[in-house]
């Protein structure tokens, strides 16, 4: 059984455990708002991006691009975006989850953050390039992941280009996925994907309807007006999935660090509450001593 000494300096570390955990809360509180609202900016724009390439692509048979070529031949690149610090619940853990159940084994990557550049270093993977990114992320700043992706794409070397991110829903929910982006498929244009409908209705089918019936005058002309949206398009798909990745992050660290403020809390309440009653017990047992020697000395 441990004595008071033991107990005493048990307490006094779990007491600093806590202080330190709920100062890691309320600095990822203070990131979180920052990043939420970024990541919630970019969906209204992302929609109608979404839209108004459709009703070009529908109403302009014939375009041809690059981003829209299928090819049979080549590898897949996927990009992956985790974290560089960790103490941030399991989204790490379910993000290489659903790479490795959705992702073949001869896949290719490219990586945002250490955490599961670590990891895939590790399974043997080849990692084909790895980016850094800062708080708060800049739309600048994210040019030159989707440069990479393209032009991986487009010199060849892969026939499939995906991006596996952590959704970001609410503050207690992070989804997992990994998304395609090139080729771009035209048929999904129109659909919503999770990360710009959350918190929306689903797909609003009356809205693209309406959108597809509108004509649009092109300047100069149409190719080069989808010549122009495309690169725009796929460089804002990365940009939206880094921003919802990196408000993941920080939902998912202040909600870690807050069950660790109160895990540690409640074992400092039981260890409190076992100190005060070895402190009754050895305090019972020195009045039973005097007692006992009172009554020797009768």
């Amino acid at each position: 059984m441990a004595n008071l000494k033991d107990i005493r300096r048990r307490i006094k570390s779990v007491n600093n455990t806590a202080q330190i955990t709920k100062a890691m809360q309320m600095v990822a509180a203070a990131k979180m708002k920052k990043a939420q609202d970024q990541a919630l900016a970019g969906r209204e724009y992302a929609d109608k991006l979404n839209l108004v390439l459709t009703n070009l692509k529908s109403n302009m048979e014939g375009l041809a691009h690059p981003y829209l070529e299928v090819r049979e031949e080549g590898k897949h690149l996927v990009l992956v975006i985790s974290t560089d610090k960790g103490l941030c619940g399991g989204i790490n853990t379910n993000l290489l989850k659903k790479v490795r159940l959705e992702v073949t084994d001869e896949a290719d990557y490219s990586t945002v953050g250490k955490k599961l550049r670590e990891q895939l270093i590790k399974a043997d993977k080849t990692i084909v390039e790895d980016f850094t990114l800062e708080d708060p992320i800049s739309f600048d700043e994210v040019k030159p992941i989707a440069k990479h992706l393209a032009d991986q794409y487009l010199n060849g070397t892969y026939n499939k280009v995906s991006v596996s991110f952590t959704n970001f829903v609410s503050t207690l929910v992070q989804e997992p996925h990994v998304s395609q982006l090139l080729p771009v498929d035209p048929s999904k244009l129109a659909e919503k994907r999770d990360y710009e409908g959350v918190g929306k209705d689903a797909v609003n089918e009356t809205d693209t309807a309406a959108a597809l019936e509108k004509e649009y005058s092109f300047e100069p002309d149409a190719k080069s007006v989808l010549n122009a949206l495309l690169p725009q398009y796929i460089t804002f798909q990365v940009y939206q999935m880094v921003v919802e990745a990196r408000a993941s992050e920080h939902s998912a660290r202040m909600v870690a660090m807050k069950a660790a403020t109160d895990n540690a809390d409640d074992l400092a309440k039981d260890l409190k509450l076992e100190y005060n009653k070895l402190r009754q017990a050895a305090i019972t047992a020195e009045l039973l001593e005097i007692t006992t020697a009172m009554k020797a000395l009768e």
